[in-house]
Formats: structure tokens, C-alpha cells, sequence
């Protein structure tokens, strides 16, 4: 049986990752980029699909694990009745090559351990072919070579390669996997000790920029780290989630490939970094995302590769069974294709935040998303998939409408700023009719809320964002509201989900975890309507669902009490940040909303 999602660690090093399990196995493990074919497809199948294990020979041992504080070095102790060994995990900052490096070091006693590892390329499906070598084997695959080096003897057994050792209180023992080009010279060998003492140096230094010392200090500064493993550092991207298909629902087909970039994301990465200190990130984030929308302002994608690709297109692996049976496994993303509007006030907001807040931009940037706004223009009354990418058809979700709002809103601001001649009285009187048509149509006077998209009766999380973009502001009614129908009617558990697939009709067979970013909103909610010692509760509640070295996946499965979703997920850990500081309350916290004159936003009802 597979491990639970929580039973993973994460390790990378700014371009890949891979994801560690309780009993020292890497199960998951990409090369050369997030996207690409993995060596190890485990998580996803079983052991014929591709591991590495390194632990005690035998039964009868226990296992405790932990980060080496500040940093991505995962310590996994092992503990039997004649011994303790500390396996050290982690992957150097990568240079020209990826390497994933495993110190075992005895720490009482004397211990026998075993290392199996079964490289498998292509998502688990192809076997290379291995040779042996002084120090370990050499395994080539078409384009990719994989070279094992280690300090203890390994030799082959059924197709994969195995050693056995024992070490004494004391002693130390290494094995480094380093990928490359099979058509180009073997990459060179790394010093497992240098590299780690590198490894901690670079992650130490820069948590060091952390500008946040509240109440919330170490699930910010553990989110945070996570985020950095999870950008890209030669493009800036910043990936939703190492993994893909891992299930929503454990045995359904809600299984998708998360290991791109969504522009929703934008602005709440944005400010979760410039609120933490994090200057350098947030800009590489917003080049980023300018090199991606760049083009013709009808061809903008909802989502992206690592480097700004754009075709995602999205195949099925059939020779994978699925974590824990959940079919299919996918590859790629079919949502890319979708129309979305909501990205428009989602790049016009990240401007926004990055011009006022950052002194970026000059009004030649601007010029070129008043293109996507003359786009806008001519779309936004058109229905969509909306945020959560249902599949069901076309809709004109709430939310969708709000962001078209967003996106005139922050040009006008922008406008105003830049002092030059722009047809703001025009972008004036778009997002007048448009905030007049969502209340018009979007609120159901019987719930005293706004509903998931016009005409219907159902609920929405995204809903939820209204106050936080400006929409409308807390103390307004429909917003308190609004709040209060999601607490009813979407929290089952006391817990926030999308929205109820049981009752809405988005493709697909019912049946998700609840969402823990959209949970991390209603902190905020409950913040901004004075219900702090409540918002505590639910922040502190939704801390505990992470694993405990501080991970968190997309989302959690009430019932059976697991998380659930692809892992480690990078909205949760955003909206955790964006929520620490929204409770802390402090100057400079997350501010999605502009101070708006109160005039402006007293609609009728």
C-alpha cells in the first residue's frame, strides 16, 4: 500500500525536486525540471515503478524525521533496540547538474541498513540499462543518464541495485545520484560533505531576509522555504505543486497535473513574498509573468510551464494504476485551453501591487496590458469555466465578473498614478456596470448571499474574495452574509470547500476534499469582520492538518482524516502566509483592496 500523502517530505534544489516518504524511500523524483519525465514514479504505481530506499535491514525499527532548522535538509532518525542511525536527505543547489545526496551517519549502537535503488524512467514505464562503475553503476535511458556514486560496495539483483552495511556509533557513509545528458560526458562527482555544508549555508542565509517575527514565525518561515523550492529559479515560475494526479478524492478520477504555473496565483504570490521581505523572488515572479502573457491578447493561457511554455496538452499514463487505485494518472493539463477571465484582474492587480508597492514598471509596461484591457472590453460578458476549471460548460461565475471588475479597477488606479491620457472615464463605466450587474444578478436576497455564478443557488469559496479585492468592503451586509451561507452550507467539518460537487454540475463525478486555501480565506474573513478569536481557531485548526515537518497538499479529506490533493501544494502555502499576516494586522499585510471612497462601492442592492 502507498504511503499517505502526509507520510512525504519534500527535497529540492530550485529546479526539481523529489519527495521522501517515513521509511527513507524517494518515491517521486523529476528531472530536469518539475515537467519533465521522472527517473521515479512510485507514488503513483508501486515499487516496480521506481524508488530508493535507504534503511535499517529487517523489522522492528521506528522512524522520526525532521528538518535541520532553516533549511530544506530533511533528518530522518532511525531507531532499533541495538542502534540509531541519522539518515540526512537533500539536494544541493543545483549548478549544471541535478544531484540528490544521502548521508548515513551511526548515532548509537551499531545498525545493519540496507539501500535498494530501481531507477525507472518515463513515468515509471522504461528500464535503462545499467552498467557498473568504480564507485556505483551508470544508467542510460534514451537522452537522460542517471550515475550512482557511493562510498559502499552495490552490485545488481532482479533489475535494480542493492547494498548492505553496517555502521558503528561514529561512522558515515554516502551515495550521490547525479542526472544527466546520456549523448555528452558523464557529469562529474560531488563532495557529499562539501555539498552539505553548501546546502545549509544557502538555505540559512536566505530565511535570514524573513521580515516577520510574530506569532506564526515557523509555519510562515517553513511555507516560505517550501515556495522557494518550488520556483524555478532560471525563470522565476513558481510551480502549483511537485506532483501530479495525486487524488482529490482517494479512488476517483479528480486526479490532475499540477506541476505548472497559474496566473490565479499571481497576486496572492506577490504579496505573500514583498509582505515577507522576499523582493528578489516577487520580481523574478512578475518577469516571469510577463514573458508568459507576452503575444496576442486573445492567446493568453490561464496556466503555463516553468519557462512560459504553453502546450500542456494533457494524456493519460495507462500503465500506472494510480495512488491507491485513483484513475487516471494525467499528464498535462486540458484546463490550459480553457477561457478563464478571471487572469485579466489577476494581472492587472499584480501590476497594480507591484507598481505602487514596488516602484516597478514604467507606463511602456503598462501600454502593453492596455491591450489585454481592449480585449477585456470586448469578453467580459461572455460566460466561462471559472476558477476552479470545472468541466461541466460554461458559466458566468461570480467570481469571473468580480476579476473583470478588478482588472478596470487597478487600470484606473494605474492611470491615475502614471498622470497620462488614458480613457479612464471609459474603464470608469465599465467597472461601474460590471460591480452593478454582479450585485444585480449574483445575489440571492432568500440566502443573503452571492452565489456561485448568475441564476444559480449554489455556493462559492471564491466568494469569499470580495472583501479582500475590494469588491465590497466587511461591514458591508451581503459580505457578512455571504461569510456566514459559506459557513452553513460549505464547512462541512468546520472547514471550507469549493464549492459542493454534489449539487453543482462541473463534469465530473461528485465527491473532493475540502480546500485548504479557500480555508485559510475564511481566516481572513472572519478577521475582517471582527470575528478574530474565531479566525485564530480555524488558523491554528488548519496548522495542525499539516504533516509535521509543516507540509501541506491542496486538500483534506475530513472523513478519513488524510490530506488529499497534489503535495506539497503551493496555494495553501500561500494563503497560510497571506493569512498570518492578515491576522498579525500589521501595516504592510496583505492588502489585495485598495482604499476605496466609500462612495464608490454603495451599490444597489
Amino acid at each position: 500500500m502507498a504511503s499517505k500523502i502526509e507520510d512525504y517530505a519534500l527535497i529540492g534544489d530550485c529546479e526539481t525536486a523529489a519527495l521522501v516518504n517515513r521509511e527513507g524511500s524517494i518515491d517521486w523524483l523529476c528531472w530536469p525540471d518539475f515537467s519533465s519525465c521522472a527517473c521515479f514514479a512510485a507514488l503513483l504505481g508501486s515499487e516496480k515503478h521506481g524508488y530508493w530506499k535507504i534503511s535499517p535491514a529487517g523489522e522492528g525499527w521506528k522512524s522520526t524525521r525532521k528538518y535541520r532548522d532553516h533549511t530544506l535538509i530533511l533528518e530522518t532518525t532511525f531507531e532499533t533496540d541495538e542502534g540509531s542511525v541519522r539518515l540526512i536527505d537533500f539536494m544541493p543547489i543545483r549548478e549544471h547538474n541535478s544531484d540528490v545526496v544521502r548521508i548515513v551517519e551511526g548515532l548509537r549502537g551499531t545498525m545493519n541498513l540496507a539501500m535498494a535503488l530501481s531507477l525507472r524512467f518515463d513515468y515509471g514505464r522504461t528500464v535503462p540499462w545499467v552498467t557498473a562503475t568504480e564507485d556505483g553503476i551508470r544508467a542510460v535511458a534514451g537522452p537522460g543518464v542517471a550515475v550512482l556514486h557511493c562510498s559502499v560496495p552495490v552490485h545488481g539483483e532482479h533489475l535494480h541495485t542493492e547494498a548492505n552495511f553496517t555502521l558503528n556509533e561514529g561512522q558515515r557513509v554516502w551515495f550521490t545520484l547525479t542526472y544527466g545528458e546520456s549523448f555528452v560526458p558523464d557529469p562529474e562527482p560531488i563532495d557529499a560533505e562539501q555539498a552539505l555544508e553548501d546546502t545549509e549555508q544557502f538555505w540559512t542565509r536566505w530565511i535570514c531576509k524573513l521580515q516577520y517575527d510574530g506569532e506564526y514565525r515557523h509555519p510562515v518561515e517553513r511555507s516560505l522555504i517550501t515556495l522557494k523550492a518550488m520556483t524555478f529559479r532560471p525563470t522565476g515560475g513558481l510551480v502549483a505543486a511537485m506532483t501530479t494526479s495525486l487524488p482529490e478524492a482517494i479512488g476517483g478520477p479528480r486526479n490532475w497535473d499540477y506541476r505548472y504555473c497559474w496566473l490565479r496565483d499571481t497576486t496572492f504570490t506577490l504579496l505573500a513574498m514583498t509582505n515577507a521581505g522576499y523582493f528578489d523572488e516577487a520580481e523574478a515572479w512578475q518577469d516571469w509573468l510577463l514573458r508568459a502573457v507576452a503575444g496576442s491578447p486573445d492567446q493568453v493561457q490561464i496556466m503555463y510551464g516553468l519557462k512560459g511554455e504553453r502546450q500542456l496538452v494533457e494524456w493519460e499514463v495507462d500503465w500506472l494504476p494510480g495512488y491507491e487505485d485513483s484513475r487516471p494518472v494525467r499528464i498535462g493539463n486540458a484546463a490550459a485551453d480553457q477561457i478563464q477571465l478571471d487572469i485579466y484582474g489577476e494581472l492587472l492587480d499584480t501590476f497594480y501591487h507591484a507598481f505602487s508597492g514596488m516602484g516597478r514598471h514604467t507606463e511602456e509596461d503598462f501600454r502593453v496590458l492596455i491591450l489585454l484591457l481592449e480585449h477585456l472590453e470586448t469578453v467580459w460578458q461572455l460566460p466561462d469555466e471559472g476558477i476552479w476549471e470545472t468541466r461541466g460548460g460554461p458559466q458566468q461565475f461570480t467570481y469571473s465578473k468580480m476579476m473583470a471588475w478588478v482588472a478596470f479597477d487597478r487600470a484606473i488606479l494605474i492611470a491615475q498614478r502614471l498622470g497620462s491620457e488614458y480613457p479612464i472615464e471609459k474603464w470608469q463605466k465599465l467597472r461601474d456596470t460590471i460591480h452593478d450587474q454582479i450585485c444585480r444578478n449574483a445575489f440571492d436576497k432568500e440566502k443573503n448571499s452571492f452565489v456561485q455564478f448568475y441564476g444559480s443557488q449554489q455556493l462559492d469559496a471564491s466568494l469569499l474574495l470580495m472583501p479582500i479585492v475590494g469588491f465590497l468592503p466587511a461591514s458591508d451586509p451581503r459580505i457578512r452574509g455571504t461569510i456566514e451561507a459559506v459557513e452553513r452550507e460549505l464547512m462541512p467539518g468546520g472547514l471550507v470547500l469549493r464549492y459542493d460537487t454534489a449539487k453543482v454540475q462541473d463534469g465530473l463525478p461528485p465527491g473532493e476534499g475540502v480546500f485548504l486555501a479557500c480555508s485559510f480565506w475564511m481566516v481572513s474573513c472572519l478577521k475582517a469582520i471582527g470575528r478574530e478569536p474565531e479566525a485564530r481557531t480555524l488558523f491554528d485548526r488548519l496548522l495542525s492538518l499539516s504533516n509535521e515537518l509543516g507540509l501541506l497538499s491542496e486538500e483534506y479529506d475530513v472523513g478519513r482524516k488524510r490530506l488529499v490533493g497534489n503535495f506539497p501544494q503551493a496555494f495553501s502555502h500561500i494563503s497560510l502566509i497571506n493569512a498570518a499576516f492578515d491576522l498579525e494586522g500589521r501595516d504592510g499585510a496583505r492588502r489585495r483592496a485598495h482604499n476605496h471612497d466609500p462612495a464608490q462601492v454603495e451599490v444597489k442592492a
